[in-house]
């Protein structure tokens, strides 16, 4: 059968799709094709992107997710004294801490711990603050605390609290440690030795790393750690732990007796400069005489007064312009640019030897001794004993003291300066000073360290003291020769010593006051009372400085004479047993005498 005529409509929808239709079919494949082609080089650039250059930071997300890191902090070097004997250590504490992230209840924790640790409503708030702070992922709760106290804390159970171990610095019995000086909560030297040796004393911290579950809490066994802490390297003072223990007593009982305000002690090797005590005494708020924080020893210069002249005749002796036996004609009061100047003790004009003049501490004698020298020379012989500049020490915060140049000398200071006035020094200064002479003219400055110690254990030596020469060795025996005869005649007879000769000066000064004067607003004094020595006279080994600030102004012991030589005369017989001299006879060396001024 044929068909004519038009092809019916069910017949037409039921045909293969035109060129067109197939066109639009194909145009929508291509499309998904390539819309998946391009999803997947996005995806595969995102893979790439994830393990290369995005890997890092990913990483480091995924570790701090899952572990905790600790920082091991390494213990400070041990300081010890010459012997060997610990002075200052590190010792185990416990640090508490907190990890924001792991608390899940950051209001309750604080309190628990505020109430732990009888916080103040103002400090639980800080406490507060600093769990809650944004993207916190430590916060110290307390540190170096015992174990016994750190358990109380951990006792609590709180999550996030933690704690761990690390060395906290100590000073054994207390001794030194003015000058040893003190730590921060990092083990940082702040002052002191401490601070300046904080590089050599100072080890690498390591690091512990622990992993952690979803709620915080570590897997047991998994603790790494990634870098062991190395302690610093030692240190070994000058310093004698016996004679420092017993600088300090002798120095607490006069202070308290003498209800002083402070005082100052050293003990040093005549010839080495090495100091073996150091002692530094406050008198604190309570009342108590205690020993002081601050080693004023080396950063506090005041007004010397009579010690100071024995810096001035040694320099008139050296310049050969008088003898022990020249005599000058003294009067008991003399006026220097509309200013009294007296002696201690009121006498008429009369015949001095220089002899006398030192053992009776002459203040007009000396200044007339002085002017045989000219200004210029007087100054340059200061400056030689040590005086306007530092020791050598490099001690932290070390005063220079004052010297000002001769051209600047005004008025009575052309003067006062020879019977130490219009200067200033520390007690370290003035020791150095005296003992160039008992070190036969030669200045050895003073020093606290003796050797280092790496971590090897081996010991490494610091360089000798330098020196320089100041006076002749026989102007120096001379002057050693006068001072033996204030300990014998003089105003240093309370620092006579049964079984070992001594030589010496006192020194008495005024402090100046608020007003710029020497007295005080309602006419009275306030004294610096100082007694220098050292032994054998004949051979020197140990030279020794005690002042004692503010001696009650109205007592008898207000002079260098009587508040501190008898300080010196204690310590002698425990130094001599410690450094093994031996006596140089069954007495003082010294002929009975009439008792002195003491000044």
């Amino acid at each position: 059968m044929s068909f004519t005529g038009e092809v019916p409509a069910a017949l037409r929808s039921s045909k293969i799709p035109s060129s067109e239709a197939h066109h639009r079919v194909k145009s929508r494949l291509q499309k998904t094709v390539v819309f998946f082609v391009v999803a997947l080089t996005l995806l595969l650039g995102r893979v790439v992107m994830l393990q290369t250059i995005q890997r890092h930071a990913y990483f480091a997300a995924s570790v701090d997710q899952r572990t905790r890191v600790n920082i091991l902090r390494a213990a400070r070097g041990v300081i010890f004294d010459r012997n060997g004997n610990e002075l200052a250590l590190s010792v185990p504490s416990t640090t508490v801490y907190a990890d924001p992230r792991d608390i899940t209840d950051v209001p309750a924790v604080a309190h628990a711990l505020s109430v732990a640790l009888a916080y103040t409503p103002e400090q639980e708030a800080r406490l507060l603050a600093a769990l809650s702070a944004p993207g916190s992922k430590f916060s110290y709760i307390a540190r170096g605390m015992t174990k016994q106290n750190a358990q109380t804390l951990l006792g609590l159970g709180l999550p996030g609290v933690y704690s761990y171990t690390e060395p906290s610095r100590q000073v054994e019995g207390g001794v030194a440690g003015a000058v040893i000086g003190r730590t921060d909560p990092d083990g940082l030297g702040t002052s002191g030795l401490e601070k300046q040796f904080n590089k050599i004393l100072t080890g690498v911290d390591g690091k512990g790393v622990r992993e952690v579950d979803k709620n915080g809490r570590s897997i047991a066994g998994v603790q790494s750690t990634t870098a062991a802490p190395v302690p610093g390297d030692d240190i070994v003072l000058t310093l004698d732990k016996n004679i420092q223990f017993q600088t300090d007593t002798a120095l607490l009982d006069r202070v308290g007796q003498l209800g002083a305000k402070g005082g100052t002690a050293i003990v040093m090797n005549t010839t080495t400069g090495q100091v073996y005590a150091m002692s530094n005494v406050r008198r604190n708020t309570a009342g108590s005489a205690v020993l002081a924080s601050g080693n004023f020893a080396a950063v506090e210069a005041y007004e010397p007064g009579s010690v100071a002249k024995v810096f001035s005749i040694s320099a008139a002796l050296n310049e050969g312009t008088v003898t022990p036996e020249t005599v000058l004609k003294v009067p008991g009061a003399i006026v220097v640019d509309k200013f009294p100047i007296r002696d201690a003790w009121p006498h008429p004009t009369m015949n001095m030897n220089l002899r006398t003049i030192v053992s009776e501490s002459s203040n007009i004698g000396t200044l007339m001794t002085a002017q045989t020298i000219s200004t210029n020379k007087l100054h340059d012989y200061l400056a030689s004993f040590g005086f306007g500049q530092k020791t050598g020490l490099d001690y932290p915060g070390e005063s220079r003291g004052t010297l000002r140049n001769a051209n600047k000398w005004r008025g009575t200071e052309k003067v006062t300066v020879s019977y130490g006035y219009g200067m200033a020094a520390t007690p370290l200064q003035l020791i150095a000073g005296v003992n160039t002479v008992a070190n036969k003219g030669t200045y050895v400055a003073p020093q606290l360290v003796s050797a280092t110690i790496d971590k090897t254990g081996k010991r490494h030596p610091v360089a000798e003291s330098a020196t320089r020469s100041v006076l002749k060795p026989e102007t120096a025996a001379t002057m050693t020769d006068m001072l033996r005869e204030v300990i014998c005649t003089g105003t240093g007879e309370l620092a006579q010593v049964k079984g070992m000769e001594i030589a010496g000066k006192t020194g008495t000064g005024y402090k100046v006051q608020a007003n710029g004067t020497y007295s005080t607003d309602t006419g009275g004094r306030k004294y610096f009372a100082s007694f220098v020595g050292f032994f054998p006279a004949a051979n020197p080994q140990v030279t020794m400085l005690i002042s004692i600030d503010e001696p009650n102004a109205s007592s008898r012991d207000r002079f260098g004479g009587t508040a501190a030589a008898p300080v010196f005369a204690r310590l002698v017989p425990g130094v001599m047993h410690e450094l093994g001299i031996e006596a140089t006879g069954s007495g003082t060396g010294c002929k009975a005498g009439a008792a002195s001024a003491g000044h």
